[in-house]
């Protein structure tokens, strides 16, 4: 039998570096700060385009939109029901811009399609 001579110690930092790399944290990293600035970005568009677009149609501002009701109490509970609205637009077109990057990237074979059936080999 051969003897294996034992595995050579990596230093601190090559360790952190194989860490970083085999688990793409660099890569979910990057993303994570494109994706805020997506999302800051798309609330401007909806808070400065969009809702007053919107509000044009209706008796006042999207975020403005509320409904005032008394509790049992007698203490008034105010519900936002136009920044819900402005919140779903908001979220609906984060959703189509992830949707249409990960349309994109399948097409150019740089993320694996998972909608498609597995091939049987």
């Amino acid at each position: 039998m051969a003897v294996q001579p034992p595995p050579k110690k990596k230093s601190f930092k090559q360790e952190y570096v194989g860490f970083l790399i085999a688990f793409g944290v660099i890569g979910i990293a990057i993303g994570f700060v494109i994706g805020q600035a997506v999302n800051k970005l798309v609330s401007a568009l909806v808070e400065d385009i969009v809702s007053p677009t919107i509000g044009l149609f209706l008796p006042g501002n999207l975020e403005n939109m509320s409904s005032t009701v008394v509790g049992i109490f007698g203490t008034p509970l105010e519900f936002k029901y136009g920044d819900l609205i402005s919140n779903i637009i908001d979220f609906s077109i984060i959703a189509l811009l992830v949707f249409l990057a990960y349309k994109m990237l399948s097409k150019y074979k740089l993320i694996e399609d998972k909608t498609k059936p597995e091939e049987k080999k």
